[in-house]
């Protein structure tokens, strides 16, 4: 079985949906601070430097295991040499509605 549709499967478990759902946002920003840091060359240990925090804390933004601050995204973010953007949209139809309704 593929990893997608092994992620397919467990979507028609309404829990499982909704804490996907739940936890979509962290892992996004998870993958695009691994994605950008990766671009930038640098080690978990050289991010967390510039940062001003512990490896650990990159570490576990990385993981999405913990909610960052806004304030320690924002230092990522500079550390990056990024740009925070922060929106807020009407909600979608999330993978628990559809699962629900047999989509």
């Amino acid at each position: 079985m593929l990893l997608q549709e092994y992620f397919e499967q467990q979507m028609k478990d309404p829990e499982f949906a909704q804490a996907y759902d739940e936890l979509e946002p962290e892992f996004r920003l998870a993958e695009q601070l691994i994605a950008l840091r990766l671009k930038r060359g640098l080690t978990q240990e050289q991010l967390a430097e510039k940062v001003g925090t512990k490896q650990s804390s990159i570490s576990r933004l990385e993981s999405a295991s913990s909610l960052p601050s806004l304030s320690m995204v924002r230092k990522v973010a500079t550390a990056l040499d990024a740009q925070l953007e922060i929106s807020l949209r009407p909600t979608k139809v999330s993978h628990r509605q559809k699962a629900h309704a047999g989509v």
